[in-house]
Parts: C-alpha cells; sequence; structure tokens
C-alpha cells in the first residue's frame, strides 16, 4: 500500500514537472529575453528524472523483480532513458538542443503509459517463467536505451529535412517573384530587388545552416549510441533465448523487426561514411527508421502473437 501511494505520487509529480518544462519551452521560443528560464528547464529534467527514477525503484522494491515484466514499466523505463540520453552530453559539458526533443518525447511516453493503457496493465505481476532470469535486466534494458537513442536522433533528422525543405520553398518563391518582378518592371528592377533580399536574409541562411549542421552533428552521434545499444542487446537477447528456448535465433516476429531496425541505422551508418550522403540523404534514412522503431516496440505488441508476447496489450 505504501509503495503503491509513493508510485502514484511520483507518477503525477514527474508528469507534472515535464508539463511546466515544455512550457518554458515554449516561452523560450517566444520570449527570448527571459532570463533564466533555460536553467529552470535544465533543473526541472533533473526532477523529472529523478521522479521517475524513484518510480522504478519502488516497483522495483515491492515486486521484488526489475521493473520491465510489462507494457507499462517498459515505457516509464523508455521515458527515463529519454533523460539517460539527455544527460550524457551534459556529463561532457556539451552544449546541445536534445531537451527540446526530449522533453514532448517524455511526456507523451508517460502520458500514454498513465491514460493509454488499462489499470490492471499498471499493477506489477509475476514475472513468466521466461522472464526469470539475469538476463532481464541486461537485454531488456540495452534494448529501451537504444529505442530512446535512435527515436531521438531519428526526431533530429527529420527536424533536419523539415528545416530543409522550408528554406527550399522558400528559395522556389523568392526567385518566382524575382522573374515576375524582372517581367513587370525591368531587369534593374530585379537586380535591385535581388540585392536587397540577399543582404537582408544572408545572416537568417548562415544561422539556419549552423543549425542544419548542428542537428546532423547530434542525430549521427545519438543514433550511433543508439546502434551500439541496440547490438549489444540483440546478442543479449540471442543468449538469452539460447538459454530460455534453446535457439539463439528463432525469427520471432519481435526478432524480425529488431533485425530490421538494426538493418536500416547500418544502413544509416554506412551512408555517413560516404560525403555525398550526409545531411539530407542520410537524415531520410533516419526518418524511416523511426517508423521501424515503432512498429517494432509498438506494432508487434498490438498483435501479441510470437515468443515475446508477454509484453503485448492483451
Amino acid at each position: 500500500m505504501i509503495f503503491a501511494t509513493l508510485e502514484h505520487i511520483l507518477t503525477h509529480i514527474s508528469f507534472s514537472i515535464i508539463s511546466i518544462v515544455i512550457m518554458i519551452h515554449l516561452m523560450t521560443l517566444l520570449v527570448h529575453k527571459i532570463v533564466g528560464l533555460r536553467d529552470s528547464s535544465e533543473k526541472g529534467m533533473i526532477a523529472t528524472f529523478f521522479s521517475i527514477t524513484g518510480l522504478l525503484v519502488s516497483r522495483w522494491i515491492s515486486s521484488g523483480h526489475f521493473p520491465l515484466s510489462n507494457l507499462y514499466e517498459s515505457l516509464i523505463f523508455l521515458s527515463c532513458s529519454f533523460f539517460i540520453i539527455h544527460m550524457i552530453p551534459k556529463i561532457r559539458n556539451l552544449k546541445n538542443d536534445l531537451s527540446t526533443i526530449i522533453a514532448p518525447s517524455t511526456i507523451f511516453t508517460q502520458g500514454f503509459a498513465m491514460s493509454g493503457l488499462s489499470t490492471e496493465m499498471h499493477q506489477s505481476a509475476i514475472l513468466v517463467p521466461a522472464l526469470q532470469s539475469q538476463w532481464l535486466m541486461m537485454h531488456v534494458s540495452m534494448m529501451l536505451l537504444s529505442y530512446a537513442a535512435l527515436l531521438c536522433g531519428s526526431l533530429l533528422s527529420v527536424a533536419l529535412l523539415v528545416i530543409t525543405f522550408r528554406k527550399n520553398i522558400k528559395i522556389f518563391l523568392k526567385s518566382k517573384n524575382f522573374l515576375i518582378k524582372s517581367f513587370f518592371f525591368g531587369e534593374i528592377e530585379y537586380l535591385n530587388e535581388k540585392r536587397s533580399v540577399f543582404k537582408n536574409t544572408s545572416f537568417r541562411n548562415y544561422y539556419k545552416y549552423q543549425l542544419t549542421e548542428r542537428l546532423d552533428y547530434w542525430s549521427y552521434r545519438v543514433i550511433s549510441l543508439g546502434f551500439t545499444f541496440l547490438t549489444i542487446g540483440i546478442l543479449c537477447g540471442a543468449v538469452w533465448a539460447n538459454e530460455a528456448w534453446g535457439s539463439y535465433w528463432n525469427w520471432d516476429p519481435k526478432e524480425t523487426w529488431a533485425f530490421i531496425t538494426w538493418t536500416i541505422f547500418a544502413i544509416y551508418l554506412h551512408t555517413r561514411t560516404n560525403i555525398n550522403w550526409k545531411g539530407t540523404n542520410s537524415a531520410l534514412v533516419a526518418s524511416i527508421g523511426f517508423i521501424i522503431i515503432w512498429i517494432c516496440y509498438f506494432g508487434i505488441n498490438l498483435l501479441g502473437i510470437g515468443l515475446h508476447s508477454y509484453g503485448s496489450f492483451t
């Protein structure tokens, strides 16, 4: 009873704090001169991390096993993994913009875990025989950490594509406007207009270039980290599968889609070795990987089939 009350309190505290953090991010986007808002959002992220960690620890103590036995616990651990990915650059004192992606990802993940799942799924259940192994912590935690990192990196790639696409649209509209002006007012007016526009937009385009370069940099770094976690998680799962089912690989739907996810991001990392494929081309591959991850994580759980059916919605 005490642990259930503690979990209830920590869940609502973490959800409330992360909601405030998102509001702070929106305010910083609208009003840039408010002092201390960025520091407040970072403190809020840390407070949310400790609240979710306390929630997982309390479930661990009350259930007697690592809290990864059902979909609700895996979603809570996924939201905690987002913060772990966010804190890694902070340890090295590197500036990053991951909080603008991690905060909404956390609130959607935790909100779905709290409201989208039935109350029965919130309860900690006794582990099925296949999960009663020391590999549970290693395999599932590595997989969820990889999902968190790959999702963040993919979202950064999506943001890069959106910014690049919008920039190309603006360039097209401006060039079209120049042609119309040239047709009606002559070549002199066209050249003057073109010169004034490029003078006003040169700094803005430079900052856009800096932003896309930073997004590309962090997307590559975070996806590389997630790919490492994914590889370790698949290898640990293979060893665990051999102990539980007598075979390293059974082409279970979950295993198959995990292999597809690994292949997509291996292609992404391979494209990064070619300088001509960096930027929008590699970002497009990562964007496809974003969809594949959700199919691997949620799509298979919706079906509730295969050897991993214990993590399904039913």
